[in-house]
């Protein structure tokens, strides 16, 4: 096991009525030998904050809602050089922290990224949460070129300079998400490791809505890619525009060979293909610019050191 100040780890545990399961999640942690734990509770209308501060927890009310706005709030008020963040669910296991934080601590990393693929309880994921995450983690692969296996799992580690490095900006569950996409843009070392995730107490009723929240986090890979891989996020409108045009354009030759002429249609079907064709240049474009600026930003952070 590696050696390591324990009080140098941040234990950070966003809330929002969780009071059947944190009192229990932080003494978990404290069997472990952690003690510097933070709770940020989004204004739970239970006992979380009281369960919470009677084990010795630090508890902040975050100003505003979503879990999003609480991790970015947090970030601010944390000054430890390691933070490990959990789900005040206990669907993390506190033992697993050592293999998060060791590749921190032996400075491997600046992110450590729970896998809970890799060993979960029978019942801990619905059909539906399975099939979600494997779309959404495939989407965020064939986005940025980098599969992370678990862009969404809510255990992971940091260390100070990476949480003082992001600049974030969803409030939801979306954090996740935005968190992955900008350490891949500010080239944050990142590697993702094999944990436990066990099912849901059953009180604790999920806050996540598979396919509200699913659709948001499939935007906001999409809509963020438009910094960081022009020519996905352009592509995929042009590549739109191109298949549209094309469906009409078969629609177009099939009258004209029965000598019907549809001149509205083939206008229409002129503008669409030229339009995605417009649009993947201007990808092109912008990922050259991108390459370029991607560039110029790596030699000045190799000229800094």
């Amino acid at each position: 096991m590696i050696d390591f100040d324990k009080d140098s780890v941040c234990i950070l545990i966003p809330t929002l009525n969780e009071e059947a399961t944190i009192q229990q999640l932080i003494r978990d942690f404290h069997e472990e030998g952690f003690h510097n734990i933070f709770v940020i509770d989004g204004n739970s209308s239970d006992k979380t904050r009281e369960l919470a501060e009677a084990e010795g927890a630090r508890v902040e009310v975050q100003h505003a809602k979503g879990k999003g706005q609480a991790v970015q709030q947090a970030f601010e008020m944390i000054d430890s050089p390691y933070v490990v963040m959990t789900d005040g669910d206990r669907t993390y296991l506190a033992s697993d922290i050592y293999t998060m934080i060791e590749p921190l601590v032996e400075g491997k990393a600046d992110q450590v990224i729970g896998n809970r693929f890799a060993n979960y309880e029978k019942g801990a994921f619905t059909k539906l949460n399975l099939l979600g995450n494997q779309m959404l983690n495939k989407l965020f692969g064939l986005a940025y070129g980098i599969w992370l296996e678990d862009i969404l799992s809510g255990y992971r580690g940091f260390t100070k300079r990476a949480i003082k490095d992001f600049h974030l900006n969803e409030t939801g569950f979306e954090i996740e998400t935005e968190i992955a996409v900008d350490s891949v843009r500010k080239e944050h070392r990142i590697e993702v490791v094999p944990i436990t995730y066990i099912t849901r107490h059953s009180s604790g009723a999920t806050k996540l809505n598979p396919l509200t929240d699913g659709f948001k986090i499939g935007t906001t890979i999409y809509k963020l890619a438009k910094l960081h891989n022009p020519m996905f996020y352009f592509g995929a409108i042009g590549g739109g525009f191109v298949v549209a045009g094309t469906i009409t354009g078969i629609f177009v030759i099939s009258e004209w060979l029965q000598g019907v002429t549809r001149i509205p249609m083939t206008i229409l079907t002129a503008l669409l293909i030229i339009s995605g064709i417009q649009m993947l240049i201007f990808g092109m474009l912008s990922d050259l610019v991108v390459s370029l600026h991607r560039e110029t930003m790596r030699m000045m952070r190799k000229n800094q050191k």
